[in-house]
């Protein structure tokens, strides 16, 4: 299958295309610069130069695809509102392009905040809608499109996509720890983080790309429903060597910084349809596994 891959040498799609590679497809990845391209190309996938901001790089590149996986986001965290527009409107051009045609459209989403206090299933509707919202309301968008003969499939990844080479949420809070001298957590630390290892993560892009699933179908990568903060805080401890503390959910922005919405947020998912759908068995360490190992502190 010849398939378009934006995000295609970041941290999930690096091990995506490595994935799709491997079990015959043919992989052209969007390259935002001349390592990236010469990474895709050393691989043995082409490169199309450009960035999400280029919408007719994004339209050409699923134009001449049979399926499309997008996973590219800015993850501008200082700049929210222009990493919303960007999403959003990566996701509208290929879905342009796409409708009509059936050809499948993976799009990645995300856990966070889609079921405070609670575990969130495949079942539960995205309350993000419009350019305004998280990620420009683009799970929805994509979902609309499945309405207009595109084979959209939503995988949300859960908030934690870990292992060694980690630079996202997790390595976050190890940089955090590391500064304060303190691995903390905000009031009891009961609110949890499901997660999942990236060679996993990887997997659920690939199997549904390659099992056919129906269009409209949102399925959750998370291997586990939801690890306590104070334990990935106590892990974290361990790993550095320092002590783990509660800091007031009041005092939570001041001490995390960006990290604070995350630290403090319930983000529980099963994955129980996905499993059931794809065959999908998680091999990977688990998210103490791989914090205790070292990956994260070298």
């Amino acid at each position: 299958m010849k398939i378009f891959v934006t995000g295609a040498t970041g941290w999930i799609g690096s091990t995506v295309v490595d994935q799709l590679l491997a079990a015959g497809h043919d992989i052209t990845g969007l390259a935002r610069s001349d390592d990236s391209a010469a990474a895709l190309s050393a691989k043995g996938a082409r490169a199309l130069r450009g960035d999400l901001d280029d919408l007719a790089g994004i339209r050409a590149g699923a134009e001449a695809a049979e399926a499309v996986v997008h996973l590219a986001n800015k993850h501008d965290f200082a700049d929210q509102a222009a990493t919303n527009r960007s999403e959003r409107g990566a996701v509208q051009a290929v879905g342009e392009v796409l409708a009509g045609s059936h050809r499948p459209f993976v799009v990645a989403a995300g856990l966070a905040f889609l079921a405070p206090g609670r575990t969130a299933t495949e079942a539960d509707r995205s309350p993000f809608h419009g350019v305004d919202s998280l990620r420009g309301g683009s799970e929805n968008l994509a979902l609309e499109f499945a309405e207009k003969g595109v084979g959209t499939v939503v995988v949300r990844f859960a908030p934690t996509v870990h292992g060694a080479g980690d630079h996202g949420f997790l390595a976050g809070v190890v940089a955090t720890a590391r500064a304060k001298g303190v691995s903390a957590y905000a009031g009891d630390g009961a609110n949890r983080w499901a997660a999942v290892h990236r060679e996993d993560a990887g997997r659920v892009v690939r199997l549904a790309l390659e099992r056919g699933v129906p269009a409209g179908t949102v399925m959750h990568a998370a291997a586990e429903d939801g690890l306590p903060f104070r334990d990935i805080a106590e892990a974290v401890g361990r790993g550095l060597g320092l002590p783990t503390a509660s800091v007031p959910v009041d005092n939570a922005a001041e001490h995390f910084g960006w990290l604070h919405k995350f630290a403090t947020a319930d983000m529980c998912a099963s994955a129980d349809a996905t499993r059931t759908l794809l065959g999908w068995t998680p091999t990977g360490p688990t998210l103490e596994e791989d914090l205790d190992s070292g990956c994260y502190y070298r």
